[in-house]
């Protein structure tokens, strides 16, 4: 067998393979260039999803006449000088392999300038130099990427359809322009603007042209501090959900990531908050001394590792909880036409953009704080994306007046009791024996009397399963158990945990066990369900949860102990049970995250209704 080093051709298309998977990766690292060259504008072109053409434009600080080629050539960089300068990591891209990779599988042509001479032109094709010139001294870089894997036909068979590379591309330009907030992005593709932010550095604005004024309006602002984090941004009522966790948008150090850490203190923030299998939309911006995060760890530097990352999960999760515990948080049961109008995903529209613009729609507040839209041309509809992995991007473009947000939330602190999260509710009947009919002054309000009667047991068993530490309760029978093999060992391996929580597993025959007491915070009649949960913790997280399990048990007793559906209530049950709802600390959604209340406002009423138009 013979060794030999591969040839600079080859090891260019190896690296972009690891590097340029589609279009996206292309556009992601030209962005991340960009966003460390301190541009302020950056400017993205595609044709047919990138497989025909990305341009990248930007009036960051540019490339000298006397570097530029040293751009292309592999692991060169301008961005680290030593070995301490990994651990101190302040920019996007580092390593120096992405225009070397980029170039090699494409026809790229770069025109570069600092803005104090003439600019430099160079064309690649499949990494080798085809010609250089000249050209303006307009301060920035422009670089053109066509014919996208056009030497490794191979790899085109894996891309998706034209609406799933786009997707893809506009998730990639989203996620830049939330991570910094402070830099105009513009997105075209095949010649028609689909995203723009002004670069003001107002977040919430940019979450609304992404998804929509409905979401936007019904975001949280969070903040934390502590020795080593600051953590901001915006997290969605509950109300708002979504199928996946692709809209939690995580940013560390103006770097977007993902952290499966700080997804799980995310959803434990959220706990009894969220039903089951739905996600929240999430915005954090997290800042930290870079020593304390390696993100060098992924080829695309997605995935990082933290130092004192307990510190940051815990504050993050903390965070979460204290906003809502600040917030009445009862959803409109209004249809969607009558809480807005005309559903769009809007876009910002700037007098200083150099694109030429059609007229738009404008947008205007009515006299009940509800924004209408008065119909104007309306600019040809985005590509529909086609699947839910995809951060969804704008239908049409919208004027969007910079203080709208501001206002609309000024507007609702005023409207809102800070005082009382639930308002004091008057029962006026009961709808097929399972919904509560309640009103006051605000409007009219529908009670899931199930999952109001869970919110108020899960209290109460969850504080009185707290209190409750080593008791142990004797049975007069045993219970039998009879676990596979690979359970009987992992008893056998954690016994002594096991005993330590009070569960003590007397061998009896094969694979089988006898439990002769049990702790007496377990929940009654469900003992063998809770034991089995405690086996099940142990071979898949090799230790025993105890918090978890409690919760558990609070969860399952205050489910199995409340009134059902069709069960009739009079005025004077109904009326005790709102006043212990009101009581509750979380009085919104059930332990598993399904909402209580639902509120018809005056307005809305008579909206439905066409008294108001």
């Amino acid at each position: 067998m013979k060794i030999m080093e591969l040839p600079d051709f080859l090891a260019n298309k190896i690296a972009a393979g690891e590097v340029v998977e589609r279009p996206a990766s292309v556009v992601k690292e030209l962005v991340e260039n960009s966003v460390d060259a301190k541009s302020n504008w950056i400017k993205v072109d595609i044709e047919e999803a990138g497989l025909q053409t990305i341009k990248v434009t930007d009036d960051g600080v540019g490339i000298p006449a006397d570097q530029c080629k040293n751009a292309f050539l592999r692991h060169a960089t301008s961005k680290i000088t030593n070995e301490n300068d990994l651990f101190h990591v302040k920019t996007l891209g580092f390593r120096g392999e992405a225009l070397a990779s980029i170039a090699a599988v494409s026809r790229l042509r770069i025109q570069t300038s600092t803005g104090e001479e003439a600019g430099t032109v160079l064309e690649l094709e499949g990494g080798e130099l085809q010609s250089e010139g000249h050209s303006d001294a307009r301060r920035g870089t422009e670089i053109t990427v066509k014919d996208l894997f056009f030497n490794t036909p191979a790899r085109l068979k894996y891309l998706k359809t034209v609406h799933t590379e786009l997707g893809h591309i506009t998730d990639i330009i989203n996620r830049m322009a939330l991570s910094h907030p402070d830099i105009r992005f513009e997105l075209t593709h095949n010649g028609k603007r689909i995203f723009q932010t002004s670069g003001k550095g107002d977040t919430l604005q940019i979450i609304a042209a992404i998804y929509g004024f409905s979401v936007a309006k019904k975001m949280i602002p969070v903040r934390a501090r502590t020795m080593d984090y600051e953590v901001k941004g915006y997290i969605a009522k509950p109300e708002i959900t979504r199928a996946s966790r692709n809209y939690i948008t995580t940013v560390i150090n103006g770097r977007y990531v993902r952290s499966i850490g700080l997804a799980k203190a995310i959803a434990n923030g959220y706990h009894t908050f969220l039903p089951i299998g739905r996600q929240p939309i999430v915005v954090l911006q997290i800042e930290m001394d870079p020593i304390l995060i390696d993100v060098n760890v992924h080829p695309t530097k997605l995935e990082v590792r933290f130092s004192k990352e307990k510190e940051l999960f815990a504050a993050v999760e903390q965070m979460i909880k204290d906003a809502f515990h600040q917030e009445t948080l009862i959803p409109s049961g209004a249809p969607k036409s009558v809480e807005k109008e005309k559903t769009v995903q809007p876009q910002f529209y700037f007098e200083e953009s150099s694109q030429p613009t059609e007229e738009q729609p404008t947008l205007q507040e009515d006299s009940a704080s509800n924004f209408q839209i008065n119909e104007g041309p309306l600019v040809e509809p985005n590509i529909e994306q086609q699947h839910d992995d995809n951060i969804a991007t704008s239908s049409e473009e919208i004027l969007l007046h910079e203080n709208w947000l501001e206002q609309d939330e000024k507007q609702e602190i005023e409207n809102e009791s800070i005082e009382e999260r639930v308002p004091t509710l008057y029962p006026i009947g009961q709808h097929h024996g399972t919904y509560i009919l309640a009103q006051n002054d605000e409007g009219l309000y529908i009670i899931d009397q199930h999952a109001a009667q869970e919110r108020i047991k899960y209290e109460f068993f969850r504080e009185k399963i707290g209190e409750v530490e080593r008791e142990l309760q004797d049975l007069l029978v045993p219970i039998t158990f009879e676990f596979t093999q690979q359970e009987a060992l992992f008893i056998e391996q954690y016994s002594e945990e096991l005993k330590r929580i009070g569960l003590f597993f007397e061998s009896f025959g094969h694979h089988s066990y006898l439990i002769r007491s049990y702790p007496s915070w377990f929940p009654k009649g469900e003992e063998e369900e809770i034991i089995r949960e405690i086996i099940d913790q142990l071979i898949r997280d090799q230790r025993v949860n105890i918090p978890k399990l409690r919760e558990e048990a609070a969860i399952l007793m205050s489910c199995k102990r409340s009134i059902k559906a069709n069960h009739y209530l009079n005025l004077e049950d109904m009326r005790r049970l709102l006043d212990d709802l009101r009581a509750c600390e979380e009085p919104f959604t059930c332990p598993h995250g399904r909402p209580i209340i639902i509120q018809f406002t005056k307005y809305e009423m008579e909206k439905m209704f066409k008294r108001v138009m």
